[in-house]
């Protein structure tokens, strides 16, 4: 399948919606070159802040650019967007529920080379226990212009995930994306894979892997991190035999744990995480290298539903 990037696909629709917006304001951690940001200081230099190596700043400044009206979004590794910052993000942004968007950029394990310290594999999942935050992560890069879309009109603070490579694109040009929403990827009436991100590719791969052992297995992309309904699950575990959860990211308070938080005692079938246990990350020549390492590969997601399925 064609593949793009979703680091571009974020640039691109800064510099689109900075257009249509002239309140977008953009900031930047001195990674501007790596999360593309960069393209719109190129466009709007008066309307983007280097801040340097320093996220808290970075916060606390775009929590006050809120206040006067203005819609930041601001960018960085998404390490450091979610752990250096995490108290202001906390106090200046989602306790007075800031308009701020925030952009955690080579997120999970797709920063392959430069090992644990800038691997993140737990930053959605940190996001997630403020109140008043919105963690969205997005599948491809047509997803993640619709999402960009959708949070200049949101009112409230947002975090949104970058994968840092070229991934296959699975979503529809057509529509908008809606908050909470969950998109089926493939069709079939075993079992349903509840995936997120990269594991949305990865788990189309073992559905099709499945198919030729008699196994119709339906992926659905979820990419509303939170909120995280719980009719929109039950529309999909409806008449299914097995339910897996797929996702890059600890295990420990990610996609896995809110499904089954939300399914307990609604849904009574066999259940499979595949995450990442509780472990950092560590350096390597390529990213398919980390995810088979991790547990989280194609195969992995494929003996997943074998094992749910009892086959």
């Amino acid at each position: 399948m064609e593949k793009q990037s979703l680091r571009k696909a974020y640039g691109d629709a800064l510099v689109e919606l900075g257009k249509q917006n002239s309140d977008i304001v953009v900031l930047e951690a001195d990674l501007g070159k790596s999360t593309m940001s960069y393209v719109f200081k190129e466009s709007f230099p008066d309307r983007y802040f280097e801040m340097g190596i320093a996220e808290q700043n970075m916060a606390s400044t775009s929590a006050g650019l809120a206040l006067t009206g203005k819609i930041p979004f601001y960018s960085t590794f998404a390490v450091f967007a979610a752990g250096r910052a995490y108290d202001q993000i906390r106090c200046s942004i989602a306790i007075p529920k800031a308009n701020v968007r925030i952009c955690g950029s080579s997120c999970g394990l797709s920063d392959f080379g430069d090992g644990k310290t800038h691997q993140s594999v737990e930053d959605g999942n940190i996001i997630k226990t403020l109140p008043h935050m919105i963690v969205l992560n997005p599948c491809d890069a047509v997803e993640v212009k619709k999402m960009m879309g959708f949070l200049v009109s949101y009112q409230g603070p947002a975090y949104i995930r970058i994968n840092r490579n070229d991934l296959p694109v699975f979503t529809s040009p057509d529509g908008e994306f809606q908050l909470g929403k969950i998109y089926p990827i493939t069709e079939g009436g075993d079992a349903v894979i509840f995936a997120t991100g990269v594991m949305v590719s990865k788990s189309a791969e073992a559905a099709e892997l499945l198919k030729k052992d008699g196994i119709g297995v339906q992926v659905v992309n979820v990419s509303s991190l939170k909120p995280l309904l719980k009719e929109e699950l039950l529309k999909y575990t409806a008449g299914k035999k097995a339910i897996i959860t797929a996702e890059e990211a600890v295990k420990i308070g990610g996609l896995g744990a809110g499904i089954a938080s939300l399914l307990i005692g609604e849904v009574n079938l066999p259940f499979e995480q595949v995450g990442i246990n509780d472990e950092f990350g560590t350096s390597a020549h390529g990213y398919e290298e980390l995810l088979e390492k991790y547990g989280i590969s194609t195969n992995h997601i494929y003996n997943a539903v074998k094992k749910a399925l009892g086959k």
